[in-house]
């Protein structure tokens, strides 16, 4: 991406790129006519250049240079980002909970996918390793686990919009730029990195490496890089999960409620359990750059990246089963002859609690026979050996000096992401006859649980079994082809200094796939059960979690392997018959845009003022039942327009049921206006005001209109193809004081007033039961669009104390809410805006001198809605973080860091409608890493 300044600033420019090289690496100008080289290395000299480089912007942005994340326990661009102001990160994408290693970025309290990321300025196709995100979570949003912090060259966040930025972002946009050949001071330049980490809860020790060789000719017009990574880890997260509390209420008709008419309408957890996950995660890539300049003022740029992320994982669960004992939608669990053993509803003791019209507390008694058993407990084995994730793009650029007046620039390129669970083998048994308790502690520690009548560690105990999942491939592919082309005119005199103006286009396809298994029943007897050794729990688990006593960590698991051999002899699946069609859509954009922008500069005044044309295309092909019950042949395609069963087309040899393919399309045309002002007060102050209007297309799951369904629960998401483009006003005005050097104290206010924005709504709807065969009803969260305002302050001090000391602190505090006037109004998430934290804030200091130095950062961010799940919201609690790194220099070749995250050991808190109805609680340990580092 390209600016144009006043002279000053050019040449100030100009200085910057010769010293935005990678932490390990010499660097010099890209002007090949230019003597002098600017060489400066450290903490205190990474900020300098990253304050320079904000000073002399004209728009509001925040700059992290290559030194910044060396010297910083930064392990992919998020852990970077993240002590910015303005800047929040999630660890994940939302369905699979949180991890030990940053996975989401946003800007000013909203959502991930109003963030839009860049690489050089071009989009970047994004996979998800975890199955919910392929098939449920699927934004917009791109994971930066697949983006080692190797790959930074510098970080430009850009907090207010421009004509010239691609459109996409709402609150703002995050550009990573790599390294270019001819940035580099030496003909031949090396560097390498050895090392390996540990994680305290996964134990072990796993390698880490990553190298770079640039090579350039002595007249600097031809230049090749090769950088490369393979990094393996381990982690495990302990957990204990609470299932649809908030959603699940007892109802009038429930036999419970019969002996106890004071618990209608109180809400319980549907299941309670005790989560272990494990995971394998090797990262492998590099990127390739060749750059070259073939004729005078001429220079092209071939760049090409990938990363490939292996993530294999296990999860099991083994949980207390409230749900079956209060007569509320009883579970069913299928047995061979086509036999359904239902539990009935089981009288509740004597004691039990009710706090903030919550059952935080009850116990039951036992009962039931072999003949007739009744279900206390259910335990989920769930194995994904073959997970992966990745993501590529191949990029042509170039820049073009035809006169002293006219630049021309393009670039052209391709990018695609996946992600793919080949295998997602899933194993259930039902715990019977134990009677069974438990015992919610809100956000202050897990939930207690017991079955008095069964060993939970022995695997052939009080269980009935039974396979009533089976496995479930799925697959998304992302993938964009793009263009662009911009040419600038240089002015000589009045108030703008150059006219810029272009064209793009980009044709962006997602898709997403799923086909389900066939399997029967297993039952004990017939001894054709997946082989345990006597395995349980580590016995470590939970150690990290805070606990009340009664927390289930004894309890038996059987080993991956294990189930992977028993169901490839007992599980199958064929692609049609098993597809399951409610979860798979394709959604195709072609987006084409024009600019003009004008820049600008007159004494102390400076800016841009400009306006970018889109015209969005938009295709969605998505599923629909047909019939939708036994007798109604009828489905609502798009409001008021029905549709008999006998509509051509329909697929009716699905084991999920009939289906239609339903194609709907929509054209949208947006004019985009901005405006940016900068205004000097003095050398070291300055006054920006920005104003933009920007946009951003829906999440592609909250478009694609499939539908996910949890059968036990009855609940389950769906898509909505018709919601239209997000759109923002947005308003910057920031003071900034550059009181001395390497030194920052800022302030600034920010308002976005969201059209379009994307909430959610829970309405009734019925669908084919897999597990039980039969139509039922279901709560289905749908989006919609809405009204959302996001009003907030930023505040940042930078501060170089002396003697190789230093501070630096960022707040920002965001009000967003939803403005629509239905809010509050029966919404299941209130007013509130998903993603959206009031209160982050940084606080980091650092020490070096010429061989040592060392960093530590507290980064906080406070509790926000993460969604909707199972048709409850879901919000994340208060959360806070420590991170520190040191390292030494034994010469100018070689040197040794030592990196540590998650040094407070964190555990990661959600919760449903209130603090009394806890979600989840994560650990996942502290992570240390050690490295040689060599350069030549």
């Amino acid at each position: 991406m390209k600016y144009k300044h006043s002279p000053l600033a050019s040449a100030v420019t100009l200085a910057l790129l010769s010293i935005s090289a990678p932490a390990l690496a010499d660097t010099a100008t890209d002007d090949s006519n230019k003597t002098d080289t600017i060489t400066v290395t450290g903490i205190r000299a990474s900020k300098q250049k990253s304050l320079v480089f904000k000073k002399q912007a004209d728009s509001v942005v925040e700059v992290v240079s290559a030194e910044d994340v060396g010297k910083m326990p930064d392990k992919n661009v998020a852990d970077a980002l993240q002590r910015l102001p303005g800047v929040t990160i999630s660890s994940a994408a939302g369905g699979e909970g949180g991890f030990d290693e940053n996975d989401r970025v946003s800007l000013r309290g909203t959502n991930p996918s109003l963030t839009q990321t860049l690489i050089n300025g071009h989009a970047v196709g994004s996979g998800d390793w975890f199955i919910l995100d392929q098939i449920v979570a699927v934004g917009r949003s791109v994971s930066y686990s697949l983006l080692p912090s190797e790959l930074v060259s510098r970080v430009v966040v850009h907090k207010s919009s421009q004509a010239d930025m691609p459109e996409g972002g709402i609150a703002g946009d995050v550009d990573i730029q790599t390294f270019r050949p001819l940035e580099f001071n030496k003909p031949l330049t090396l560097q390498g990195s050895l090392g390996a980490v540990h994680s305290t809860t996964a134990g072990g020790t796993d390698p880490q490496f990553s190298g770079l060789v640039n090579w350039k000719n002595d007249a600097g017009t031809v230049g090749v890089l090769g950088q490369a990574f393979s990094e393996t880890r381990h982690l495990r997260r302990d957990g204990n999960e609470v299932y649809t509390l908030g959603s699940a209420t007892i109802q009038a008709s429930d036999p419970i409620a019969q002996g106890h008419p004071d618990l209608v309408g109180v809400s319980y957890p549907s299941l309670i359990g005790s989560t272990l996950f494990e995971q394998k995660r090797k990262r492998e890539g590099g990127l390739i750059d060749v750059e070259f300049k073939p004729a005078a003022g001429l220079t092209l740029d071939l760049n090409g990246f990938y990363s490939h992320m292996d993530a294999s994982n296990y999860n099991r669960n083994f949980m207390a089963f409230p749900q079956s004992l209060t007569g509320n939608t009883p579970y069913a669990l299928n047995l061979p002859g086509n036999a359904s053993y239902t539990s009935p509803a089981v009288p509740i003791n004597p004691g039990y609690v009710v706090v903030n019209n919550t059952l935080v507390s009850a116990s039951f008694p036992a009962m039931g026979t072999a003949a007739a058993p009744v279900v206390y407990g259910l335990v989920d084995q769930i194995y994904r050996p073959t997970s992966s994730a990745e993501t590529s793009y191949f990029d042509l650029s170039g820049k073009y000096k035809v006169n002293d007046h006219f630049n021309l620039s393009g670039q052209a390129g391709y990018t695609k992401g996946i992600g793919d669970t080949p295998q997602d083998i899933d194993y259930e048994g039902a715990i019977v006859n134990s009677g069974m308790s438990y015992t919610l502690h809100g956000m202050d520690s897990t939930a207690s649980v017991s079955f008095p009548g069964t060993n939970t560690a022995d695997f052939t105990k009080n269980t009935l079994f039974g396979s009533t999942w089976g496995s479930y491939p799925a697959k998304t592919t992302d993938e964009e082809s793009y263009g662009q082309l911009d040419g600038e005119y240089q002015l000589d005199n009045g108030l703008f200094t150059s006219l810029k103006a272009g064209l793009r286009y980009n044709d962006h396809k997602r898709t997403t796939l799923q086909v389900g298994a066939s399997a029967g029943p297993i039952q004990a007897t017939t001894g054709n059960l997946p082989a345990w050794g006597g395995q349980t729990y580590p016995g470590n688990f939970g150690s990290g979690l805070p606990t009340s006593g009664g927390f289930l960590t004894n309890v038996w698991q059987i080993p991956g392997p294990s189930l992977q051999a028993w169901a490839a002899t007992n599980q199958t699946h064929d692609p049609v018959f098993n597809a399951l069609w409610a979860s798979d859509f394709t959604i195709e954009e072609k987006d084409t845009a024009g600019y003009l922008m004008g820049n600008f500069s007159s004494g102390n005044w400076g800016g841009n003022i400009g306006v970018r044309l889109v015209r969005t295309e938009e295709r969605v092909l998505s599923n629909v039942a047909v019939p939708v019950n036994g007798t109604d042949c009828q489905v609502i395609t798009t409001p008021g327009q029905p549709f008999p069963c006998s509509v051509p087309g329909a697929i009716t040899t699905s084991s999920a049921g009939d289906y239609y393919p339903n194609t709907i399309t929509h054209t949208y045309n947006d004019v985009l206006p901005s405006f940016n002002i900068k205004y000097a007060f003095s050398r070291d102050l300055i006054m920006r005001a920005a104003a933009a209007r920007t946009m951003t297309r829906a999440d592609y799951t909250a478009l694609g209109g499939s539908v996910n369904l949890d059968d036990t629960n009855h609940t389950g998401s769906g898509g909505n193809p018709n919601l239209k483009p997000i759109r923002s006003n947005n308003l910057d005005l920031t003071l900034e004081w550059y009181y001395q050097p390497k030194a920052l104290l800022s302030a600034g206010v920010f308002s976005m007033d969201l059209d379009n924005y994307v909430t959610y709504s829970v309405s009734s709807q019925v669908f084919r039961n897999l597990t039980t065969k039969t139509f039922d009803t279901y709560q289905i969260s749908s989006p919609s669009n809405g009204k959302a305002k996001v009003d907030g302050l930023e505040l940042a001090w930078e501060h170089p104390l002396g003697g190789g000391f230093g501070i630096s602190a960022n707040y920002t505090y965001a009000d967003s809410r939803e403005t629509d006037s239905t809010c509050g109004n029966g919404s299941p998430t209130g007013c509130d805006v998903v993603g959206a934290s009031k209160r982050t804030y940084n606080l980091s200091g650092y020490y070096e001198n010429d061989r040592f130095n060392a960093h530590i950062a507290y980064t906080y961010r406070s509790h926000y809605l993460t969604g909707l799940y199972n048709a409850s919201p879901s919000y994340q609690d208060d959360e806070a973080n420590v991170a520190a790194a040191v390292g030494y220099s034994f010469d100018k070749h070689f040197s040794v860091t030592f990196d540590a995250l998650n040094l407070n050991n964190p555990v990661e808190k959600s919760y449903a409608a209130n603090r009394d109805q806890p979600s989840s609680f994560y650990t996942n340990g502290r992570q240390f890493y050690l490295n040689f580092i060599y350069k030549n």
